[in-house]
């Protein structure tokens, strides 16, 4: 197996600035207590990602979680995100943009890489999804890509959704 990215806690200045609404102490608390993604089994090939607090997500609603966790990666990897495949089933859980793609230079953007998941509760049933802190609430998968002969890209990213697009 190859060893090829290693997870990271991001600074408590990049966790704190995502929760605004908390007190110090409280997001400090949430920042000493958060889990990297580890794969449940020696046959996983999925990382679960933990959930960084209790959650609730009533039928229909989208929320932004900022995960506190960022991936070194060899280039030529990518981490694919994508909801457990139990809280898919059971209740819609969704990503909204129905894949994450985190590349390997996003962990060198002025945000150190952070990686957020903005998830809805998609249930037609409706269904309340309870999330517990600690709990998985999504995977990731490391895929090795290829690019094409006539590859000339020279971009330089900095930051996340949508940072690359060519203008």
């Amino acid at each position: 197996m190859k060893r090829i990215a290693r997870f990271e806690k991001v600074s408590f200045q990049q966790f704190a600035a995502a929760y605004d609404g908390k007190s110090e102490e409280e997001v400090q608390r949430l920042y000493e207590e958060l889990k990297l993604p580890l794969r449940a089994t020696s046959g996983s090939a999925g990382y679960d990602v933990f959930c960084p607090e209790d959650l609730t997500i009533q039928p229909g609603e989208t929320i932004l979680i900022p995960t506190g966790i960022r991936v070194w990666m060899e280039p030529e990897w990518v981490l694919m995100l994508y909801p457990r495949s139990g809280l898919g089933f059971k209740y819609r859980l969704q990503l909204n943009n129905t894949v994450g793609i985190i590349d390997s230079d996003y962990y060198y953007s002025d945000n150190e890489g952070h990686i957020f998941a903005k998830i809805m509760n998609d249930s037609n049933e409706n269904k309340i999804i309870y999330l517990k802190k600690g709990e998985g609430f999504m995977q990731g998968l490391f895929m090795e890509y290829g690019i094409t002969e006539d590859d000339h890209a020279q971009g330089i990213r900095n930051g996340g959704f949508g940072s690359t697009d060519n203008k």
